[in-house]
């Protein structure tokens, strides 16, 4: 009698405590029509595959605490944004960045530095004063050190760790990622800053479709009318502004993860960052070579705010002829001006 009692209590204590644990372990709770086995500590592969197919791929489990995102277990996205980060931003930032270089060491080989066709006259125009000079270098500062940060995030592997072995590298990204954070935030503020001060002069207007089709004078000696700010400096102004505001929105999403989005919106966020932020590395690199090395008297306008009045007469004819007239008109109303002038 006890040994046929025996074991029927052991069966009943097996499913007694099998079927908790089975319901733990089970993918995302049952799902219907799915045959499962109550003593089975795992779910089986037929059952993760049906639970995919009604899911659209993803598998998510059990957890006890407050953060669902914490169930998923397996979400095919997340391997098509592997695939993104570490195949397709590589080509695509590669192409880009690295092209720019060659059309810029190309043009540098081709045309030379671009001069002064008159020579420097010894007369200088204000053309930036300190705010906005302050401004531009707030934000070229900081978007120079998130350039190299972000860079270094999808290059660096590959051409950073194998030269300085992993502790380096590991200690450099660190750095580098405290970096990338916090100078967001004088780099979000410096595009605000500029779009105010500048965006009145940046108006597309007519005479940019004949600077456009002139090339700007850079493959000749014929410098295209142009106001305060060309056609090309108009362009880099817009690329400024919208796509220093989506790298700016996209990155705060990453900076502050499931705050506005779910998964698949942190996915997306990096992938507008990614693109946007290397197609603009490349447009910057031909901004910085033009205002430096690339063309004579450039950078004055940027460093001490003043330029040569030759330099501004042949890129900006037009800004120089309404400063004079402004200057004219500031004389002419000044008091003793017309008596100075009757005598």
């Amino acid at each position: 009698m006890i040994a046929r009692i025996l074991p029927a209590l052991a069966v009943a204590c097996a499913l007694a405590f099998g079927l908790p644990a089975a319901a733990q372990v089970q993918m995302g709770g049952p799902v219907v029509g799915v045959p499962t086995n109550p003593v089975s500590p795992t779910a089986t592969a037929d059952e993760l595959e049906l639970e995919k197919a009604l899911t659209r791929g993803r598998i998510g489990g059990r957890i006890s605490i407050p953060d669902e995102q914490a169930s998923n277990l397996v979400q095919p996205a997340g391997r098509d944004w592997r695939t993104f980060h570490n195949r397709t931003l590589t080509w695509v930032g590669g192409i880009a960045v690295l092209g720019m270089l060659g059309i810029i060491a190309m043009f540098y080989a081709t045309r030379g530095r671009i001069e002064i066709d008159a020579g420097r006259s010894g007369r200088t125009i204000q053309r930036f004063n300190l705010l906005e000079r302050s401004a531009h270098w707030m934000t070229a500062g900081s978007f120079v050190v998130l350039a190299l940060t972000g860079l270094n995030l999808t290059f660096g592997r590959w051409l950073i760790l194998p030269l300085i072995g992993p502790e380096a590298f590991a200690t450099i990204t660190l750095w580098g990622k405290y970096a990338h954070n916090y100078l967001s935030f004088p780099f979000t503020l410096g595009v605000v800053l500029l779009f105010l001060l500048w965006v009145k002069d940046n108006i597309p207007n007519g005479r940019d479709v004949g600077w456009l089709k002139a090339a700007g004078g850079l493959f000749g000696h014929d410098h295209p009318a142009a106001g305060r700010f060309n056609a090309g400096q108009k362009m880099v102004f817009w690329i400024t502004v919208i796509g220093g505001t989506l790298v700016a929105v996209s990155g705060y999403v990453l900076i502050f993860p499931f705050w506005a989005t779910d998964i698949a919106g942190q996915q997306l966020a990096h992938i507008v960052h990614g693109v946007i932020s290397v197609l603009m590395i490349a447009a910057m690199l031909g901004h910085i070579y033009i205002g430096s090395v690339g063309m004579e008297g450039a950078f004055d306008a940027m460093g001490s705010g003043q330029v040569d009045v030759n330099w501004a007469r042949e890129h900006h004819s037009l800004w120089v002829e309404d400063e004079m007239k402004k200057a004219r008109e500031t004389i002419a109303g000044t008091p003793g001006a017309r008596t100075q002038g009757a005598d």
